[in-house]
């Protein structure tokens, strides 16, 4: 995980990985089957830092908890959210993670396909924000400076609404694109209790 973290996915290597312990590649072996295993093992770790949401509880607060949870682990781990439904051996967290996820949504009332479509909605929007987040030229901090920057390069006739939302938003003080996050997480959660029956 260490590997991936500072160099990237990539660079994850058998060859890397026993640098990194100071031991000969094919010493590895003895402890995994190859590099399959390995991807399986950082996957699992990677859920393992995401905090489960607990059944029967209120089902909006602890997806929500979770939804928060797993953007910030994706935050540290940018690389892992292409594996992370990639693996065809889960670990155990990553069995748990599942099941807490799924029993919190049937715990609330939704039915086998609503949870399927609930569980799948929340993920892409989860996984996908993680993935724009990550490509982002700027953060809170420089957000204004580099809008500032691109739009100088934009005419206002051609694109009028790419100027007007880079000046009367993002380049206003306080802009942050993470609360776009919160606005959107809660969107889908309403638009999932309305599908709640009796709703």
């Amino acid at each position: 995980m260490a590997i991936a973290d500072e160099q990237g996915l990539a660079a994850l290597t058998m060859r890397s990985l026993a640098d990194a312990l100071g031991v000969k590649p094919m010493s590895l072996y003895h402890h995994v089957a190859g590099k399959e295993a390995i991807l399986d093992g950082i996957v699992d770790m990677v859920f393992a830092e995401m905090e489960l949401p607990v059944p029967g509880g209120d089902w909006r607060a602890e997806l929500s908890r979770r939804a928060r949870s797993a953007r910030a682990v994706l935050r540290r781990h940018p690389w892992a959210v292409p594996l992370l439904e990639s693996r065809a051996t889960p670990g155990p967290a990553n069995l748990r993670h599942h099941e807490a996820v799924l029993a919190t949504l049937r715990a609330a009332g939704f039915s086998v396909p609503m949870t399927a479509h609930a569980y799948a909605l929340l993920d892409a929007f989860v996984y996908g924000f993680a993935v724009q987040e990550a490509a982002l030229p700027f953060d809170a901090s420089t957000a204004p400076e580099v809008t500032e920057a691109i739009a100088a390069q934009l005419s206002p006739a051609d694109y009028p609404h790419m100027v007007e939302l880079a000046v009367e938003h993002v380049m206003q003080p306080g802009y942050d694109f993470g609360e776009e996050f919160e606005y959107g997480l809660g969107v889908i959660l309403d638009a999932l209790a309305a599908s709640l029956p009796g709703a």
